[in-house]
């Protein structure tokens, strides 16, 4: 067990998930600013910044994110995960990676990005056939897609928990199914505005080399622990921010 947990910290440090959760947090707090202007007129308390910051705690989410790939990576075969990652080649990948997702943090950044791949879409070309392979090949749309509607539907829960609404559990689903459509056109433009941008740098022969280890049974091992441990993570992120808003909501009617 012990050997294990050393090893999945190898691999935390490989992936550079520490760089990770800072990312996370910038992304969050910008998203709890947009909360409070249109949720709370712009008049969030000193509660509701201690909240926000409680909520994105960098060792709580690194630590859920932890358990989650742990658990989808026992029997797998962790030697080849970690080879793989810890090559020049694989430092590079996750390097920008990272670098891909802070600077999609930019609005004007993000812009060029999605541009980027309308125009491709409309011209075709082999980068962009592989990158949709790489997204076939961890079913990255699907997952994006589920997770987004999961956080939307805890985000609801949280808001009725906290009183904010007084919905049913059938009327919340309804309300998260309803914006399925929307929420996979936009994940699929960002999805791959991304991943254009983060491996526009490799050469065809790197990117074939990553959708080969994406493919192996270690490569859908960790694939399915970063999903399991960042959608635990989103889940309780989520519910939370529902239930800071509604508590917050709560306090400016007293």
């Amino acid at each position: 067990m012990a050997q294990g947990t050393a090893r999945v910290t190898l691999l935390m440090d490989a992936l550079k998930m520490a760089e990770m959760m800072q990312i996370v947090r910038t992304e969050g707090l910008d998203y709890a600013r947009d909360l409070n202007a249109d949720m709370l007129d712009g008049q969030g308390s000193g509660f509701w910044a201690s909240q926000v910051d409680r909520i994105y705690d960098i060792h709580r989410m690194s630590e859920t994110t932890r358990a989650g790939l742990a658990n989808a990576l026992q029997g797998s075969d962790l030697d080849a995960t970690l080879a793989f990652f810890q090559t020049p080649a694989g430092e590079r990948i996750v390097a920008l990676e990272n670098a891909a997702r802070g600077a999609m943090g930019d609005d004007d950044i993000e812009e060029i990005a999605r541009q980027n791949y309308r125009d491709l879409a409309q011209d075709g070309g082999n980068r962009l056939d592989l990158i949709r392979a790489f997204v076939t090949a961890n079913d990255l749309l699907e997952r994006n897609v589920s997770g987004a509607l999961t956080s939307n539907y805890q985000f609801f829960r949280g808001l009725s928990d906290g009183n904010a609404f007084d919905m049913s559990e059938d009327e919340m689903i309804a309300e998260v199914w309803a914006q399925e459509e929307e929420i996979r056109a936009d994940t699929e433009e960002w999805l791959m505005g991304y991943l254009l941008m983060a491996y526009q740098p490799l050469s065809d022969e790197e990117l074939e080399a990553y959708i080969a280890f994406s493919r192996t049974d270690a490569g859908q091992a960790l694939n399915r622990g970063l999903f399991d441990g960042f959608n635990a993570m989103y889940t309780d992120i989520s519910y939370a921010l529902g239930r800071a808003v509604a508590l917050e909501l709560a306090a400016s009617e007293l």
